[in-house]
C-alpha cells in the first residue's frame, strides 16, 4: 500500500460487502465462475503494485456502475464511500445508463477517455484488462473459438480493443502491469493465429 498504509480499514470490508450483494448472481463469460472472483483478482493486483485503500475499493467496485444499476448505483458509492471512489469508479465505467450503447460505441469512448484520467483510474483500468486477458486466455485454451460466442464484440473486436488499450496505456509509461498485459495479448494472439492456420 502507498503512503505506508499498515492495514486496511472497516471501508474495505464495507465496500466488499456491497460489491458482493450486487454480483452474487453474476458468473464470468467465458468460465462461468462467480463473478465476485474478478473483483477480488483486481483489487488484489491494485494494492500488490502499491494502490491505496481507495483504489482498492475503487477495484472491488469498478464494475458495480456499468453492470448494476448506473447512475444510482453511483450516487450510493458516493455517499457511502466518497467522491473519490466515486469517480474513480465513473472513469472505468463505460456506460452508466441502461440499456447500454452498442458494443463498439463504447469500448471507442472508454478508450477515448483513458486518454485523460488519473494515474489510480489507470491503475485500477489495467489491472482490470489484465485480469481479463489472463483469464481470455485461460478460457480460450479451454473452449477454443467457442469462446468468443459469450464477447459482443467476437473475437476480431475483442482482439482490437485489448490492442487500443495496450497502445493508450503506453502513453502514461511502462508499468509491470502493461508489460504482463502485453505478453498476455501476444500470447493470445498466436494461439489463436495457430488455430486459424490449421486445416
Amino acid at each position: 500500500m502507498k503512503n505506508n498504509e499498515p492495514s486496511l480499514s472497516e471501508t474495505y470490508l464495507k465496500a466488499f460487502e456491497y460489491a458482493f450483494i450486487l454480483h452474487r448472481n453474476q458468473v464470468r463469460k467465458g468460465s462461468q465462475r462467480p463473478y465476485i472472483s474478478h473483483l477480488l483478482a483486481v483489487s488484489s493486483m491494485v494494492m500488490e503494485h502499491g494502490g491505496t485503500e481507495t483504489e482498492a475499493i475503487s477495484a472491488l467496485l469498478h464494475d458495480a456502475v456499468e453492470d448494476q444499476g448506473g447512475l444510482a448505483t453511483l450516487k450510493i458509492i458516493r455517499n457511502e464511500f466518497g467522491k473519490e471512489v466515486a469517480a474513480i469508479v465513473e472513469a472505468c465505467s463505460d456506460s452508466v445508463t441502461s440499456p447500454k450503447p452498442p458494443w463498439r460505441e463504447r469500448k471507442e469512448r472508454y478508450i477515448k477517455k483513458l486518454g485523460t484520467v488519473s494515474p489510480s483510474v489507470i491503475l485500477v483500468s489495467q489491472a482490470d484488462k489484465l485480469h481479463n486477458l489472463r483469464s481470455l486466455y485461460a478460457d480460450y485454451l479451454q473452449k477454443g473459438d467457442a469462446l468468443w460466442q459469450y464477447f459482443r464484440g467476437g473475437k476480431d473486436g475483442t482482439l482490437w480493443y485489448y490492442h487500443k488499450l495496450v497502445q493508450v496505456f503506453q502513453t502514461y509509461g511502462e508499468t509491470p502491469l502493461l508489460e504482463e498485459m502485453k505478453r498476455v495479448l501476444g500470447e493470445l494472439v498466436q494461439l489463436v493465429r495457430s488455430q486459424e492456420e490449421q486445416p
